[in-house]
């Protein structure tokens, strides 16, 4: 039943707040005899569009897929916004801060300034995604560690229809010029659908990833989403060892363990998951979406590491995670534990980061 209501909830904001843009974008745009028509194709074509996609897109040549994925969801973020702008131009013109009246109705010109205004901001919040920001931590342990161990962590990855094969293969550029001795993935690397990563050959580039001790993967919310089985067979073949309630010792040095993602509501907790451990070695964890972590520095974690929140990927969303989660973004000490909470290397959906920045983590544990 609440799945139901989050569903005709979700529905209503989103008719909604399309109705509110096209109905303020008709009384913007001067009449001329195809002027209607067209509106209200855009206006039909852009609300159906991310639906097709995502329910659908298997059916379709993956180009064409492709296309209805990025433009359906870019459409979602852009229409944010221009709620938000349109509500504060609003307020302005009714309350008589700004005489607006004239840009507003029947105007090329504010059409004009309009649409420049929304291009420049949507063009510099896909640059700033494209930006991948190089984070550094370097964390202490008590425990006795041969060498320092140098780990690169990330975390939704979201390939398929949106991040294409030579882009994830940047990444992995940018992974391996790390050199790290392991590397962790904490989840969701996977977007929607298993098909476009066959099509084309993910496995190849998985299979550059260059790491000494190995890849390690726990999953996320939207390997089940794809289905779980489906998802972590591509997965396995690529390479990843995944740890879902399970522990790895690696050489003979560290642990490192991977929580199954909440989805499952049978998944063990984290002293389930490390009961049988020599807790003089270090442990590292991930968990997809952080919650309760006050059981990790109770359980004596040395490293736990999450992401799942993209930390709102756009503003004013930002607020929300920051309010949902006790670690929305970035690091944390308690204890002898540290935290760290990533925004994310990927992005859901269009390509914009907008007060957030996609990153990868390179951490130096000594």
């Amino acid at each position: 039943m609440k799945v139901v209501i989050a569903i005709i909830t979700l529905l209503t904001v989103l008719l909604g707040a399309h109705y509110y843009i096209f109905f303020r974008l008709w009384h913007l745009i001067p009449a001329f005899p195809a002027s209607r028509i067209i509106l209200v194709s855009v206006a039909v074509l852009l609300i159906v569009l991310p639906f097709i996609a995502l329910g659908f897109g298997d059916h379709f040549p993956f180009q064409v897929s492709s296309f209805m994925y990025r433009v359906g969801t870019s459409w979602l973020i852009i229409m944010l916004y221009l709620v938000i702008l349109f509500f504060v131009l609003d307020m302005m013109r009714i309350t008589g801060a700004l005489p607006l009246h004239r840009f507003m109705f029947n105007s090329w010109l504010g059409f004009s300034i309009l649409t420049l205004f929304m291009v420049v901001f949507m063009t510099a919040g896909n640059i700033q995604y494209h930006n991948k920001k190089r984070i550094e931590l370097t964390l202490k342990t008590e425990k006795n560690i041969e060498k320092p161990l140098k780990i690169v962590a990330i975390a939704d990855l979201h390939l398929g229809y949106g991040v294409g094969v030579k882009e994830f293969r940047k990444w992995v550029k940018l992974i391996n010029r790390e050199e790290p001795d392991v590397v962790l993935i904490a989840g969701d690397a996977i977007d929607n659908k298993v098909k476009p990563m066959v099509q084309q050959n993910f496995l190849s580039v998985f299979n550059e990833i260059k790491a000494k001790h190995g890849i390690y993967l726990t999953p996320g919310n939207h390997e089940y989403i794809v289905g779980i089985s489906e998802s972590l067979d591509f997965l396995t073949q690529a390479g990843v060892t995944i740890l879902r309630d399970t522990t790895v010792f690696v050489k003979n040095a560290f642990y490192i363990a991977g929580r199954d993602d909440k989805s499952n509501s049978k998944r063990k907790t984290i002293a389930e998951l490390t009961a049988s451990l020599d807790r003089s070695k270090p442990l590292i964890i991930m968990d997809h979406q952080p919650y309760h972590l006050d059981e990790v520095e109770k359980n004596n974690i040395d490293f736990y590491f999450a992401g799942h929140t993209h930390n709102g990927q756009t503003f004013p969303i930002s607020l929300i995670t920051k309010a949902i989660f006790e670690i929305s973004y970035g690091y944390l000490q308690k204890g002898n534990s540290h935290f760290y909470v990533t925004s994310g290397i990927g992005v859901w959906g269009g390509k914009f980061r907008i007060g957030t920045r996609s990153e990868y983590v390179v951490i130096n544990m000594n």
